[in-house]
């Protein structure tokens, strides 16, 4: 009976994210909770806590240096362009960017699956040393030397968050049962920050006196600092399963279910365009001839309206239901990005930017609610978490 009392705790924790408002991190975090062992009474779950909180701050700071640093490539994708690797093209250059954010969803499908088997520690402090290693190493990068930023900044960052990612969000089911989501929220918002607060202090330090070298120098030390802190505060509770998760399987009952495969198609199809605004948007800005000072700031006008995004969208999905909301901000995000064509002044880079970024954090927030919409069976909801993210990654 008390097994039976714990699995439908579980699925109702399951079901409640279709009204959830954050993306594919807290659903990944909710099959890795489902998976691990846990007392089988509520009274025995001791809730929070100081190693609770501590372990939430820190998984906070590292979705700050992960998630948060990824989508604030348009910095650099800018710099490069018009000053380090004037030899390279618009396109070659945005392969750095591309390639470190499908890295991060790429190798979280593996982080997630060694999380299950009692390797947190592992990746926690392997994924903090390797993104370390790898920002002081972009600064050591020589001008015109595509290879050696790529090295660092796409393969290195991208395989170092890819460790981080899955494992800090689920690692919050250790600690806490009845305030799992509200606390979840809490920390992938560390990502929404992140995507803030870089491109201020990147923009300022590598196209200011200090130049490029010793600009990256600084954010890496200031990432390094906040890592440290995490890896210092966070602790898990929980033993490893005693069964893992039959992957195979699950795949291919995944495979034979139609609308399923048809929302996992058109999620890639997405997925495709969503990250061009992120890394041109203050390039075509500076293009188009608006001010190089103001163009600065005009990533954190699109990711501070993405966040506003994420954190409505639950209330508007109420009224509109999930699949129509998904569809919609889909295609006016479509039609937005063609409308950067017609960047011509800082009204309209205004309004382009707070438009696309809201719009996009709906659409990114749905993709947990619109997933758990199409799975009868809420125990696969994790697997097919998984499935998703293998093609949505790339």
């Amino acid at each position: 009976m008390a097994a039976e009392s714990e699995l439908r705790m579980v699925h109702a924790e399951v079901a409640s994210l279709q009204d959830d408002k954050e993306g594919p991190e807290i659903l990944e975090a909710c099959r890795v909770s489902k998976s691990w062992d846990s007392p089988s009474s509520p009274h025995e779950f001791s809730e929070g806590g100081l190693a609770g909180w501590a372990t939430a701050f820190g998984a906070f700071l590292v979705q700050f240096c992960g998630f948060g640093y990824i989508t604030s490539f348009g910095v650099y994708q800018d710099f490069y362009t018009q000053h380090y690797l004037t030899n390279e093209t618009s396109s070659a250059i945005s392969l750095i960017g591309s390639t470190s954010g499908s890295l991060l969803m790429l190798v979280g499908l593996v982080a997630g699956s060694l999380h299950d088997r009692g390797y947190f520690y592992h990746l926690l402090i392997v994924g903090s040393f390797l993104e370390c290693l790898s920002l002081f190493m972009l600064s050591l990068s020589k001008p015109d030397q595509y290879y050696q930023i790529f090295l660092s900044q796409g393969l290195g960052l991208g395989i170092a968050t890819g460790l981080l990612y899955i494992p800090s969000v689920a690692v919050i089911s250790h600690h806490f049962r009845q305030r799992r989501t509200l606390v979840m929220t809490f920390v992938v918002t560390g990502s929404s920050l992140g995507a803030i607060i870089h491109p201020i202090m990147l923009n300022n330090l590598i196209n200011g006196p200090l130049g490029f070298a010793n600009g990256v120098r600084i954010s890496a030390g200031l990432i390094t600092l906040f890592l440290l802190t995490a890896c210092l505060c966070m602790r898990t509770r929980l033993d490893p399963p005693a069964i893992p998760v039959n992957y195979i399987v699950a795949a291919r009952k995944c495979i034979r279910d139609l609308p399923f495969m048809l929302m996992v198609i058109g999620s890639f199809l997405c997925q495709i365009g969503f990250y061009y605004p992120l890394f041109f948007f203050q390039l075509d800005s500076i293009k188009h001839g608006i001010s190089v000072h103001f163009s600065f700031y005009s990533l954190v006008i699109l990711n501070g309206s993405n966040c506003l995004g994420r954190f409505t969208s639950g209330f508007i999905a109420g009224f509109t239901g999930v699949v129509n909301l998904t569809t919609v901000t889909a295609i006016l995000c479509s039609v937005l990005i063609f409308a950067m064509i017609g960047l011509s002044s800082l009204a309209s880079v205004v309004v382009l930017g707070v438009i696309y970024g809201y719009l996009s954090g709906l659409n990114v927030a749905m993709l947990t609610p619109l997933m758990a919409t199409l799975t009868p069976d809420v125990s696969e909801l994790g697997q097919r978490t998984d499935g998703h993210l293998s093609l949505y990654c790339w």
